[in-house]
């Protein structure tokens, strides 16, 4: 694979991300696996990290050499996305336009004034709130944004919803697994399956074009969470197969090699069944690892009952991929009132 042709602008901290063995919740959860964590949610020092900031390495160059002078970029109210991105306009010198649609069918009197929201504010970037619900394809509310930098003067550099229509978005998790490899020589084993979220899709389909080197490929298990899981599949796939070609892996992308567990991402976009709520609980409980509602917590419950399941063979390492989200947490404190 060709990743190192691609120029990159680091944003995370120099060095892997921590692989973290997570030995209080592989016993809890009866020792026959054990449990890992690499931790995307430490990566950075701009606002929390998390995997955006890994794509936006990748990303940010263009608009650098470009000469743009605002980051555009779109999510919900409590996206991840567009507080990374406000993150990396602040620390560019670049104003930061964030569309923040209405994607989770959930109502607290500060939901809109705490969390990530709350973050991006702080670092200095324009927040539009729009009505329009959740979709991962490309935003009507995300184009006039550009239009309106454009009329007052400024240069706009679009950055898509979880940078998963970039053209470059998927780069940044062919280099996690890039990673995972050199990590797994110190540690003297190979993981037999990494779990992942998956939503707009580039973090996973990355995934699978940078462990497709080695064959693993299909060892990547993403969880849906967008419970659309039909169009995140598809996207992955097309992303994967758009990376493939960029990094010039040398094989085809098949669709066999994007998994996508669709048990755990209900009811709906950004709202927590009770599986996600007992996972972030217990994870937190013996762990003091904290995952959220929308993303981490979902993904979270798949890995947990994939091993009540007996879904792993005994004796498999899993690593639990930890994307970030922990933010988010504040914005649905009502539903942890109790703890």
């Amino acid at each position: 694979m060709k990743l190192d042709k691609f120029p990159k602008h680091q944003l995370t901290f120099s060095g892997p991300t921590p692989i973290q063995h997570l030995k209080r919740l592989s016993d809890a959860l009866g020792g026959k696996v054990q449990l890992y964590a690499k931790r995307e949610d430490c990566n950075s020092g701009l606002a929390f990290g998390g995997n955006k900031t890994r794509k936006l390495e990748y990303i940010v160059p263009d608009a650098i050499e470009g000469g743009y002078d605002t980051l555009v970029s779109i999510g919900g109210i409590q996206s991840n996305q567009t507080r990374q991105v406000a993150a990396v306009a602040a620390h560019l010198g670049m104003k930061c336009m964030l569309v923040q649609e209405n994607w989770v069918n959930y109502h607290d009197a500060v939901y809109d004034r705490v969390g990530n929201i709350e973050l991006s504010r702080i670092m200095g970037a324009e927040c539009r709130l729009d009505n329009a619900g959740f979709d991962i394809g490309i935003r009507p509310s995300w184009e006039r944004a550009m239009e309106d930098v454009t009329k007052s003067g400024g240069k706009p550099f679009p950055i898509p919803a979880g940078c998963s229509e970039h053209a470059k978005g998927g780069l940044g998790f062919v280099g996690f697994a890039e990673e995972v490899r050199q990590q797994e020589q110190e540690l003297g084993f190979k993981f037999d399956y990494i779990v992942v979220c998956a939503v707009t899709g580039s973090t996973q389909a990355g995934m699978v074009v940078g462990f497709a080197a080695d064959g693993r490929a299909d060892r990547v298990i993403g969880i849906d969470a967008s419970a659309k899981p039909e169009k995140t599949r598809a996207q992955i796939l097309r992303i994967a197969r758009h990376t493939a070609e960029l990094v010039e892996l040398g094989s085809e992308i098949r669709d066999a090699d994007v998994v996508l567990d669709t048990r755990f991402g209900g009811p709906e976009y950004g709202l927590p069944n009770e599986g996600t709520m007992e996972a972030i609980r217990l994870c937190a409980r013996m762990e003091g690892m904290l995952t959220d509602p929308v993303y981490e917590g979902k993904s979270m419950d798949g890995m947990i009952q994939m091993v009540r399941n007996g879904e792993f063979p005994e004796g498999s390492r899993v690593l639990y991929a930890h994307l970030g989200g922990a933010p988010a947490l504040s914005a649905y404190s009502y539903l942890f009132r109790d703890g």
